[in-house]
């Protein structure tokens, strides 16, 4: 009953309208007078939940992908990515791909980078003979990479979900080889669609323009370099490595790359300041009803639940693929990760799973969510950009849907994807 009051009162308020952070801390104060528990302690649950030092690579992170996004990075982006494959058969449909495994890997945002790149890319590949709904897939699918590729927002989140028992060194590094993964995925599949269809190939850049492409594109590229080679080396942490790409990111905007203007500054940090603020009221309330979760006992409950369907962990981890598959269809990526890994951790641990092998599973599972409807923020975004009905789009993204479940699978059940690299590093 106890279960039936905190989860039901949070969907009833969900429905009604309420934002899902407001329905957090609001269902989390009424399972609270259910229980008889004072309402004092909701609230320090509240103040805790953002009093945590590794949050602050949140707003580092994300400032440092608005001023890349926002200074000229995506053009240089495609300009390299162009030079690399862009001559095959298909090869805007790749330079999409690897425009997004570049952009990924500075912003973290799947978000930002379809904005970014799909505004670059989705008028240049119709004009050059792609459909654009072909076009519009392309560049939402393979922006789910940004949420599997260091540095990911959302992989603090899962750290921070899991009660700062999981490294986030740890799962940057996880994330690598499932992000290579889905990009040679993608881009396997593009190749042969392109080959079906006699999609054009592109020109050849001429030595010396490629060598001025890659040259001014590099700027950019070593925010990634010191993002992940910072943290390897050990000189400094998640943390230390954000305010660092932050400056970093700055410089190359304003003194190397100058197209943003001074102006503009303020608004963007005023957009990176609303942006940060909601992720952190989400933080906060979820924090609360996180703990109201505990107190209810609804983890255990949970993991009596699913052990009692099945002992075999393979049958009990495809369950939580379809439940978390289905969960993100209807709610954003964050949200979900502070509700869901406070009470599926415990069953994976109790399996023997590994939780940063299990972080990027739900990682991938909430990020197939963002590219799906009725609730996909990225889908949403990707046809705004495309200027294209929600509908046309999501039926082209069908063969994409199939190659992202296939990576899934893999990343579910061969753990050495996720983990050969952190424990090769000794994360």
């Amino acid at each position: 009953m106890d279960a039936f009051v905190l989860l039901g009162s949070f969907f009833a308020l969900v429905l009604l309208g309420v934002p899902i952070a407001y329905s957090l801390g609001l269902a989390a104060l009424v399972g609270a007078l259910w229980i008889e528990l004072p309402l004092d302690a909701v609230m320090i649950q509240i103040a805790s939940g953002v009093n945590k030092f590794s949050l602050l690579a949140i707003p580092f992170f994300v400032l440092a992908g608005a001023i890349m996004a926002e200074g000229g990075m995506s053009r240089r982006l495609v300009a390299f990515a162009s030079v690399l494959v862009g001559f095959i058969r298909g090869g805007l449909s790749l330079v999409n791909i690897l425009a997004s495994t570049f952009f990924g890997s500075i912003s973290g945002s799947s978000v930002a980078d379809t904005a970014s790149v799909g505004s670059v890319l989705i008028p240049e590949m119709e004009k050059k003979g792609y459909p654009r709904p072909f076009a519009t897939a392309v560049t939402v699918s393979s922006s789910v990479q940004s949420i599997l590729i260091p540095p990911s927002h959302n992989a603090v989140l899962y750290s921070l979900a899991a009660g700062g028992t999981v490294s986030i060194s740890a799962l940057f590094m996880a994330g690598v080889l499932p992000g290579l993964l889905l990009c040679l995925t993608l881009c396997v599949m593009c190749l042969f669609i392109a080959k079906k269809n006699d999609y054009p190939k592109g020109d050849v850049i001429p030595l010396k323009q490629a060598l001025k492409i890659c040259a001014d594109a590099m700027w950019g590229l070593m925010t990634m370099v010191i993002i992940l080679g910072g943290i390897l080396s050990g000189v400094f942490t998640a943390n230390e490595s954000a305010s660092i790409a932050v400056l970093w990111a700055f410089f190359v905007t304003m003194f190397i790359y100058r197209d943003y203007k001074w102006r503009d500054l303020p608004k963007l940090v005023h957009r990176t300041v609303k942006t940060v603020t909601v992720v952190m009221i989400l933080i906060g309330f979820a924090a609360s009803f996180g703990y109201m979760m505990t107190m209810m006992q609804i983890p255990m409950q949970v993991t009596q639940f699913l052990t009692g369907i099945s002992d075999n962990k393979y049958v009990i981890l495809m369950l939580v693929n379809i439940m978390l598959l289905l969960l993100g269809c209807l709610m954003d990526m964050s949200p979900l990760i502070l509700i869901c890994t406070p009470i599926l951790l415990p069953v994976m641990v109790s399996l023997g799973i590994d939780p940063v092998h299990f972080g990027m599973i739900m990682m991938i599972n909430l990020g197939m969510g963002l590219i799906t409807p009725p609730v996909g923020t990225v889908l949403f975004v990707g046809s705004a950009v495309a200027k294209l009905p929600l509908g046309v789009v999501s039926r082209s993204m069908v063969p994409f849907f199939i190659a992202l479940f296939i990576v899934l699978m893999m990343i579910t059940y061969i753990p050495a994807l996720s983990l050969w690299l952190p424990r090769t590093l000794g994360l």
